[in-house]
This record gives C-alpha cells, structure tokens and sequence, in this order.
C-alpha cells in the first residue's frame, strides 16, 4: 500500500471515529432514565453495558452469571419490551436502566444507545459489553473474577480481551431444551460446534471476520459468505475516543482490532457462551420475520428467521457436550497469554 492511500484511509478512519463518536453524543437524548443508580459507580468498577428487548428469559441467569464474576454496576438500554424485562431490571440494586423506544436498526443495532453509555459513565472504566444472551467465560474464571483478570490485562499493557461467540444447542429440535428453566445454560443447552472457522483480516479497518460453527454449518452452508461473524472484542478498558463500529466485532481506533486473532491466538481470550437458542427462539424468529431490526438487509436473511422458526435439530456427529472452561482451552478456542502471572495472581 502507498504511503498516499495509507495516510488518506487513516484521515477517513479518523472522521469515521469522530462521526460514531458524535452519534453516540446525542443518542443520549433518546434515552429516558428508568432507575440511575450510576453515583454509585466507584473508580475501579468493572461495568456491563447491555441493549435489549423482551429478554426476561435471559436475564436471571445473565445477572447471576456476571455478579459472580464481578461486575460493579449493569448500564442497560431496554427497547420497549413488553414483557417484564424493564419491570424485573429496575427492581435490581446494582442496574440503571434507560427505556427507548426508537429503532433498533436505526441506531446502529443498539450500538449509538449503548456508546452514549459507554462515553458518559465507562471513560476509565473497564467495561463489559454484552448482549442479554452472552456469558463471557475465560480460563480459570471460577476462581478468578474479572477484577483479577482486568488487573493482569492492565499489568502487561493489554487494553481489552476478544472472545469467540460459542453458540450453545439442545439435543432435541429448537425450541426445547435439556433441563428446566432455572438450570444453569449449558445444562439446558449442552452442545456446541468446535469448528471448522474461517478468518481473514479486513482493510482498513484490520477488523477480524471469523465464521464458522453451528449457524455456518446449518443454515449457511449453501452461502457462507453470508454466516455470522463470530468474533468480539467484549471486554475493553474505556476511553471516549473509541467507538464500536459493527456490533462488538469491529472497534475504532483500528488498533484495537488486532487484539484478537480468533481461535489458535495463543493471547489470553475467551468464549461468549451464546444463549439464543433457548426455546424462546422459535418465537422470536416469528417475530422478527415482521419486526425486520437485526439485519442491515432483512430481506436477505429472512429465510434465515423461517429456518430457525421450523425448529430443527442443530446436533450432529460434529456435536460436543460442553465441560468447562479447560476443555475450550484444550480445543485452542481460548487462550492463555502470560498464564502463569495470571494464575499466580
């Protein structure tokens, strides 16, 4: 690449920064305070941030699950749910919540509502962005929470931690599951795809496209340009200079796109254990078949919403039964790094 046209993508880089950076500046005022309990945020605190709409299915356990690694406060963004998420989220001591009723897609997916966020109270902070159906899992984060994991990420110069979005499934059709409701998620949904994944860089961004895993394999492979990307860069500490650009998979300054290289990246990661389907998924697809929010072009993947509607069977020989945090290691679908500072911690 010339000196030229690398010195003009890095001037239209920084203009793309500056416009999300902007957008997220007044998607504050779309925001209506629901419960801020955001003075009681200290310096220090490990954040989560979280759009959503009617998730009720998901958030005891999304709750649960993040508590007990360590986050401070939750910063969540509900998108008229009807169904009792804003209701259940305000009772939470430890959740400020905003209720919008603005367009989903319109807002860059959430992305604006969630950066206004981010840049009014995540600024220093360590922050955990999520969708309501992710449970981020690393090594050893059962006896390590995320206050040690951010000290050692700070210790050797690491501003953030990618992770691989690991669909889990039942045994039986979609819309079942394999425990009650109440039961841990990989009890209810036990399997996942180890692979086979595709990655490349992307210029100029240097963004990473993973694919690969259950969704690739099922309902993409006669199109598998067109599978979900399945990487992330959930766990990053905050500045206001820096902004999401699609989903949590791309971040601006491009920097920040080479902290993960996907599975095999020998750096400490980790795995969003993904929840979507749950037996609420049947449902969901229906609605989005008429409601169009989570596609840049809806038309194009609505086959998509009706295969998953039809409801079926994602196991296959390829399956495996989730086991831990170790296992994922074993498979190179999680990182170490500098695994003895960490662990001697």
């Amino acid at each position: 690449m010339s000196r030229l046209l690398a010195a003009w993508q890095a001037y239209r880089l920084r203009w793309k920064r500056r416009e999300l950076i902007w957008r997220a500046i007044r998607a504050r005022h779309v925001l209506r305070p629901v419960m801020d309990r955001t003075a009681t945020i200290r310096p220090g605190d490990v954040l989560a941030v979280t759009t959503l709409r009617n998730e009720i299915a998901h958030l005891p356990g999304f709750l649960d699950h993040y508590r007990r690694l360590g986050v401070a406060q939750f910063l969540i963004v509900d998108n008229d749910s009807d169904d009792g998420s804003d209701r259940y989220l305000a009772d939470q001591p430890d959740v400020s919540l905003w209720r919008c009723g603005a367009s989903y897609r319109a807002a860059r997916f959430g992305l604006d509502w969630a950066g206004a966020l981010l840049m009014r109270h995540g600024h220093g902070h360590w922050c955990l962005t999520v969708d309501a159906d992710e449970l981020l899992i690393y090594p050893r984060h059962d006896t390590r929470p995320l206050p040690d994991l951010v000290a050692h990420l700070d210790r050797i110069g690491q501003p953030g931690m990618g992770a691989v979005m690991l669909d889990l499934y039942p045994s039986g059709p979609l819309g079942t599951a394999d425990a009650p409701e109440g039961a841990a998620l990989t009890e209810r949904l036990p399997w996942f795809d180890p692979g086979p994944w595709r990655a490349r860089r992307v210029l100029p961004k240097r963004n990473l496209w993973l694919q690969g895993g259950v969704r690739d394999r099922v309902f993409f492979a006669g199109e598998p340009d067109r599978a979900p990307t399945v990487n992330k860069l959930p766990l990053i500490r905050w500045s206001w200079r820096q902004a999401y650009v699609n989903s949590t998979h791309s971040m601006l300054p491009p920097r920040l796109n080479d902290l993960y290289d996907g599975p095999g990246d020998p750096r400490l990661s980790g795995a969003l254990l993904h929840g979507k389907f749950l037996p609420d998924i049947v449902a969901k697809s229906h609605e989005e078949l008429t409601r169009r929010q989570h596609f840049a072009d809806p038309a194009a993947y609505a086959h998509y919403h009706r295969a998953v509607a039809a409801g079926p069977v994602l196991r296959g020989p390829q399956s495996l039964r989730f086991q831990g945090w170790q296992q994922l290691v074993d498979l190179g679908l999680m990182g170490t790094g500098e695994a003895s500072l960490y662990q001697n911690r």
